[in-house]
């Protein structure tokens, strides 16, 4: 399945590397990768495929959720299916 992260928080460094280190351990391959800087608040978009996880998308936000927590930032995962439909105009 595709998937839509997104990642948003005040900037700090390691927060590529912590999120990337974690999907490679779960098997899943980053597409496309987008982030900016704005004003010091950190933004990140990816596009992944998780086909190849034995996770769970509920165990992979899971995974996720504790990075965020650890880097103070929002950490969201959502089929592309879903995040498609909520953002067309």
């Amino acid at each position: 399945m595709k998937a839509i992260l997104t990642v948003v928080g005040n900037d700090k460094v390691g927060i590529i590397a912590k999120v990337s280190v974690k999907l490679a351990e779960m098997n899943i391959n980053i597409l496309d990768i987008s982030q900016t800087i704005m004003q010091n608040i950190f933004t990140m978009i990816m596009l992944v495929d998780t086909d190849k996880s034995s996770y769970k998308i509920e165990e992979i936000s899971g995974q996720l959720e504790e990075i965020a927590k650890e880097m103070g930032v929002e950490i969201r995962l959502q089929h592309e299916g879903i995040f498609n439909s909520m953002h067309r105009i």
